[in-house]
């Protein structure tokens, strides 16, 4: 009976996703464990939403990057990790960074997923599963299994706090989306620039959409998503709803839960969506339906008609616009099967 757990997941968002059902494999196994995850600052909302997670280990990459900064964090977080023994390490990210982590952790058992690298495989041992070219979410659930959870569901554990719920609903009322109202949520952006589907498909799906009395409305964060939505309301004859840079992570996922669908590229927010089993379509280029698609919906994927899709590389090595031969045709023709099949 494993008592005290410790789970390294420490970025990004939609990796965190994807580690979620992990806790709630544990939680469903050790009802009494101590489960604890060590993440960065940018996930850290989410997972003060799983009620799976007993305790949250900050990690602030950012400050040990100067000696100075280092040697003033590095014997206090090393403190808060090594308070006490872990019974289990599974290192679900697998870099250097995580390895570090599991290395000062206490424990005689340190497992990782099945694709380690930067030498994190020296120090925690890779879990080579059955689902080791499946799905990412099946490939950390491996390493679940492996310190002996049984995994009778796949659950995303996620509680939206009322305050939250109330607050996202009162931005929402301010744009105009009043309770009822059929929307669909477009995530325009993602940190990879070639996981961005172009402006104007968006802005001619955003028209398509707003004909069939669904409201398309814009979610995301950040300067280049801001920048795009501009773009995406100059070219549409209806302007979609737009709340770029207006709700904090828990508003953003009751805005994503009560959606009727939601479209976007291999980015956070859509995983998101997915987690909470609303109806996801995502538009895939440099990478793969198998791995990173849409957990549980991958038949809603949509992946570039390319011989280079699928390269697992940030920016493209033939300068092209990865994902604009994925056309507006092709979204409709999927949100046309999810309506159908209401």
């Amino acid at each position: 009976m494993l008592k005290n757990i410790l789970i390294v997941k420490l970025s990004a968002i939609g990796d965190v996703i994807h580690a979620l059902p992990v806790s709630y494999a544990v939680k469903e196994t050790f009802p009494d464990a101590h489960l604890t995850w060590v993440v960065e600052p940018p996930a850290y909302d989410l997972l003060k939403m799983n009620p799976c997670v007993d305790e949250i280990i900050i990690f602030r990459k950012k400050e040990f990057k100067t000696l100075k900064g280092f040697i003033r964090n590095f014997f206090p977080f090393r403190g808060e990790l090594q308070r006490e023994k872990f019974d289990a390490v599974l290192d679900l990210q697998g870099l250097f960074k995580s390895a570090a982590i599991a290395f000062f952790a206490k424990s005689n058992v340190k497992l990782g997923i099945c694709n380690m690298r930067e030498l994190s495989d020296k120090i925690s041992t890779p879990v080579v599963g059955e689902n080791s070219r499946g799905h990412i979410v099946e490939r950390y659930l491996d390493t679940a299994r492996a310190i002996g959870c049984r995994v009778d569901k796949v659950v995303f554990p996620l509680e939206i706090p009322a305050e939250e719920i109330k607050k996202a609903a009162a931005i929402m009322e301010q744009a105009g989306l009043r309770e009822g109202i059929s929307y669909a949520a477009f995530v325009i952006g993602a940190n990879w620039a070639n996981k961005r589907w172009p402006t104007e498909n968006f802005a001619q799906l955003s028209d398509w959409l707003s004909c069939k009395e669904i409201v398309p409305v814009l979610i995301g964060n950040g300067a280049v998503d801001l920048e795009r939505a501009a773009e995406i309301e100059t070219k549409t004859l209806i302007p979609p709803v737009n709340l770029i840079n207006k709700t904090s992570l828990p508003q953003l996922a009751h805005v994503i839960k009560n959606a009727s669908m939601v479209i976007g590229g291999d980015t956070g927010p859509v995983h998101l969506a997915a987690g909470l089993k609303v109806p996801t379509v995502m538009i895939m280029g440099p990478t793969d339906a198998n791995r990173n698609g849409p957990y549980g919906q991958t038949q809603n994927a949509l992946e570039v008609d390319r011989d280079c899709k699928a390269c697992w590389k940030r920016a493209c090595q033939k300068n092209l616009d990865c994902l604009e031969n994925i056309s507006v045709a092709a979204v409709t023709e999927k949100i046309s099967a999810i309506l159908k099949s209401r």
